[in-house]
């Protein structure tokens, strides 16, 4: 049983506090959720990059223009 994830179920009407083995439609469930976690994570992450790269390119670009760092940071906060 160490090797099946369980799930707690406690009857609130009766204190009564079991442990249950999942289904296999559970640990299936359970699997797509964490590949769609771990998908929404990798996303949010190159999303990120991204933006970091943009802002790196747009400070860059306004420097060459001859912007000070002050300028630079008033204009974009």
């Amino acid at each position: 049983m160490a090797d099946t994830p369980t799930k707690v179920v406690v009857n609130c009407t009766t204190g009564v506090t079991e442990v249950i083995p999942l289904t296999e439609v559970e640990i299936a469930d359970m699997e797509t959720a964490r590949v769609a976690a771990e998908d929404q994570r990798a996303a949010e992450e190159a999303e990120a990059a991204a933006v970091a790269a943009a802002k790196e390119s747009a400070n860059s670009k306004l420097k060459a223009l001859g912007l000070t760092d002050a300028e630079i940071t008033a204009l974009t906060k």
